[in-house]
Order: structure tokens, then sequence, then C-alpha cells
């Protein structure tokens, strides 16, 4: 059963999907159901061999042939939960992730996404791709094979959509596009700035809600993955690795984050308010410690942050690899 109902309270769209119940939880790697299957081994949901590979969630939030929900009246309103949900594995190697990739391989899984978001935004009904990725057991992960998801929603989720209206506010007020405003405002400063080059720029962001939160934003205004070109996707991919490489060096092991990309939805509409950027939320706040959503972020929406961003950025500059371009 997929199906979406309304929070009349909240204003936004819920998803149920009881299927999900019953998905594989952190099985032995002997039996992990991403890596390529082996002669005389069990049979998996990969490809034999693969560099990069992309196919149908078995266990999704929503389904293209979801079924309509019985008729509800008054404020309880429901909807069939259709949508597409992908998986996009970044390596047959079980151990891999984004920060052991080369710029090669990262610019072949930029590419990917971007066809994604290409073929699944021009499917009936899909309003927005969303692209992301959570990283491990401390995220909730019940695989541990390098991956990450695709969404293809029939609605602008929340996040992004509260985005898009002030961005729309800020152009319709100033002329210029709000990331693009932030982006060059911390070039300029400097103080928060993990890496920046030519095309893109990665900052910890001046009200970051996560300890070591970080965005990666292209300089240029591009307003979704259509929109890179070779160059465009050379950069994003270098700076995917810098960061990551940063993330995984901060404390010498793998740091759980969230990786989440948003931009312009793929509803028909014009959005020249819309900027595509990546978001890092890591769950860390010390080598021991793990930054909760508790009562205040979870209840009020008031992240109460444990560190300034300004030593989140000097901590990951350091934690650079010198030897990574």
């Amino acid at each position: 059963m997929t199906e979406l109902r309304w929070d009349p309270l909240r204003g936004e769209w819920v998803a149920f999907a009881s299927e999900r119940q019953e998905r594989t939880l952190l099985p032995p790697r002997e039996r992990c159901p991403f890596c390529p299957t082996l002669l005389g081994g069990p049979l998996t949901e990969a490809p034999e061999r693969y560099e990069i590979a992309v196919f149908d969630n078995r266990f999704p939030a929503l389904r293209p042939d979801a079924p309509p929900p019985p008729a509800r009246v008054d404020l309880f309103q429901a909807r069939a939960g259709y949508g597409f949900c992908e998986v996009v594995l970044y390596s047959e190697d079980h151990t891999a992730s984004l920060a052991q990739l080369p710029i090669r391989h990262l610019e072949r899984l930029v590419r990917v996404w971007r066809e994604r978001y290409l073929t699944l935004g021009a499917q009936p009904g899909v309003e927005y791709v969303y692209i992301f990725e959570n990283r491990g057991e401390a995220v909730g992960v019940t695989l541990e094979h390098p991956h990450g998801q695709i969404y293809a929603l029939p609605f602008i989720p929340p996040i992004p959509a509260r985005e898009l209206a002030l961005s729309a506010a800020a152009r319709a007020e100033s002329g210029r596009c709000l990331l693009c405003t932030i982006a060059a405002s911390e070039w300029q400063a400097q103080e928060r700035v993990v890496f920046a080059a030519e095309e893109v720029i990665v900052y910890c962001p001046f009200a970051s809600r996560f300890p070591y939160e970080t965005h990666l934003v292209p300089l240029r205004h591009l307003a979704s993955l259509a929109d890179l070109d070779a160059a465009g996707c050379h950069a994003l991919a270098r700076a995917l690795g810098v960061i990551s490489r940063a993330y995984d060096r901060l404390w010498q092991r793998p740091l759980p984050l969230m990786l989440v990309i948003h931009q312009a939805p793929t509803d028909g509409q014009p959005w020249p308010e819309a900027h595509l950027h990546v978001e890092f939320y890591p769950l860390a706040r010390s080598a021991e410690k793990l930054k909760y959503l508790a009562s205040s972020e979870s209840g009020a929406g008031l992240f109460v942050a444990d560190l300034l961003p300004e030593q989140s950025a000097a901590a990951l500059r350091a934690a650079r690899d010198p030897n990574f371009s």
C-alpha cells in the first residue's frame, strides 16, 4: 500500500508505504543485494558487473501504479501514492564511497543524476525530482553498499518549496538570485568557505543547522542538473570529491550524513528563482557524539547548533586531502 495523506495542520503531504517495513536490514556482506552476482553465489538485484547502476527500488515510498485510496471527506484528504523511486549504486565495490571515487567516476555519477532528472521529470504528473543519499546507521541506512536514491514526486516537497518561495521574493525585490547573492557573499567573506574554484563554492552556511553542514553551490546561475555542461559536471564532481574526503578525514572514519540535491521543479513552469545546489547534513557533532533531532528541532523547528559554522569550516579546510584534485 502506498498512499499520500494531507496534513491540514501543517499544510503538507505525508507518504505511507507499509511494504517498507519488510525491507532488508544490514545483511552480512556476502548477502548484500547490491553487490554483483558472483559465480555460485546468491542472485542479487545488481547487474553482474557495473560501474554505476540505476534500478527501481524494491521497497518504494511511491509507485507509478499506486491505486487510488478510498474516498474521504472534510479535512481528511488522500491521494494515490503516485511517483517513482530509484536506487543509484555508486560502485560495485561494497566498501567504496563518494570519498574514495576518482573524479572521472564522480563525473559519470553527476551525468547519471542529470539523465535521471530529465527522464523522471518528463513523466506525467512528476513535479519534483529529489536526489539524495543517506549514509551510516545513525541516519537509518538499511544497506551498507554505497548508494543513493531518487524520488520523483507528484508535488514540490515543503523544504525546497520554501526555498523557492523565499528566492522568488528576493528576486522580485532585488532582481537577483538569492543563492547567487549568498554564494558571492561567502566567497568574499571566506571565513566559512571550505573549497572554492571558478565554477563552484562549498561553504558552511551562516545559519547552519547541523555541525559541519555544508552547501555546494555552482557559481553560475544553473536552475538544475539539466543546465550542466561538461565543465559544470567536472566542477560539481570535483567539489563532491573534495568535501566527501574532508568529511571522512575529519576524524579518520566514515562520517554519517545526508546528501540532498535541491533544484528546479519539473512541473513545466518557469523557475527563474531556482538555483541548483547540494546540501550535506552530517550527524556527528564530535568524534564521539551524534547530533540528535530532539524536541526543539522536531517539535518546534528550532535547530540548536553545537558548533559555529566558522569553526566547522576551519576544521573541514584542515581536513581536506591535499592529493585530491
